[in-house]
């Protein structure tokens, strides 16, 4: 379990936006496995990769890094009937996956989460309050930038990165706003990058050893 220190500056979930939510789960899954630590760690793998293998042979396209999920959403070929569940089913076991200890990373994850948030908010927001509609992908591609900003707080790195990603310059004044924005608000909600926060992990860990 988390030193005490790390308990009062864990993030509370009912008062973040939905990039926080995403670290305080990541975090929580980590602390559910430091429970389980009397399992071998071959174990806990084999356990989430079969729930994952279930998922992966119904819905092959759920499951995996992202990439492919993210140039669909990107290209317009993503269905919005099923993209909420696919987002809340990426977000919970992308976590999940990571606690498992296994080689694993958070970067494309969370890019698809983006793209998907991003989607998802302007296939809402452009139908009223646009005319002509502005294109929802584009709200995608500012979706990833923000997203990544806002867990990593990182936003030129964010910036570039979803830049060279898509070959094009005409959403870098939205991204730049989104980006902003998406430092201001966990920062004053007192929101640890999710990268510090995983350190300071390890360090109570080592101390705990």
């Amino acid at each position: 379990m988390p030193g005490r220190g790390w308990r009062r500056r864990s993030p509370r979930p009912w008062r973040k936006r939905c990039s926080c939510w995403r670290s305080w789960w990541l975090l929580l899954t980590l602390s559910a496995a430091d429970r389980l630590d009397r399992w071998p760690l071959e174990l806990r793998a084999s356990v989430i990769g079969a729930g994952v293998g279930v998922l992966a042979w119904f819905a092959p396209g759920l499951v995996g890094g992202g990439d492919a999920l993210t140039q669909r959403v990107l290209s317009g070929g993503a269905s919005l009937a099923w993209l909420p569940l696919a987002f809340l089913l990426r977000f919970a076991l992308g976590a999940v996956s990571y606690a498992a200890g296994t080689p694993g990373g958070l970067f494309a994850p969370m890019l698809v989460l983006g793209a998907q948030l991003g989607l998802l908010f302007g296939s809402a927001a452009s139908q009223p309050f646009s005319d002509p509609p502005m294109p929802a992908t584009a709200f995608a591609v500012v979706g990833m930038a923000a997203f990544f900003t806002a867990v990593v707080r990182a936003p030129l790195t964010g910036i570039v990165l979803i830049t060279e990603m898509t070959a094009g310059l005409t959403l870098l004044l939205p991204m730049l706003l989104a980006c902003a924005m998406a430092m201001l608000v966990p920062t004053v909600l007192r929101n640890a990058p999710i990268y510090d926060s995983l350190r300071e992990r390890t360090v109570h860990a080592g101390r705990r050893t």
